[in-house]
């Protein structure tokens, strides 16, 4: 299992930051997987993101300060997937974090290290639209 994580700097307070955060809006802006359905459940918000040849249950659970999903039981490649993303008070705006656990069920030398390096990007890609979709980021 691999931890990946990264940040940036967004010129805007947390609280219009939050707002422009949704399960949805993260899936979308990874962009390895569209979001082909979501259900509101009594744990959380499932979306069903789905890619090349799989779909991905992922289930979302909103924080004071971001939100956390984690893929609903072994999907596809992943043994593990899980992600927190938050927004904390930085001078003059906030800082947005994502930390992202991986594993792969994949019986190959260095699975997990090819897989946190693709999520690395994938944590940037969202990072990058993110923040453009903020007002004043």
């Amino acid at each position: 299992m691999r931890e990946v994580e990264r940040s940036r700097f967004v010129m805007a307070r947390p609280p219009a930051v939050h707002r422009t955060l949704s399960p949805e809006a993260v899936v979308a802006a990874e962009g390895t997987f569209t979001v082909s359905a979501v259900e509101e459940a009594d744990m959380g918000t499932v979306v069903t993101a789905a890619g090349p040849g799989m779909s991905v249950p992922l289930r979302f659970e909103t924080r004071d300060d971001g939100l956390r999903y984690t893929v609903e039981g072994e999907v596809g490649p992943f043994d593990h997937l899980e992600t927190e993303l938050t927004v904390t008070p930085e001078e003059n705006g906030s800082r947005l974090t994502m930390r992202s656990t991986v594993s792969l069920n994949l019986l190959l030398p260095f699975a997990d290290r090819i897989a946190a390096w693709k999520r690395g990007n994938e944590l940037e890609r969202a990072l990058d639209e993110l923040a453009a979709d903020v007002p004043g980021g």
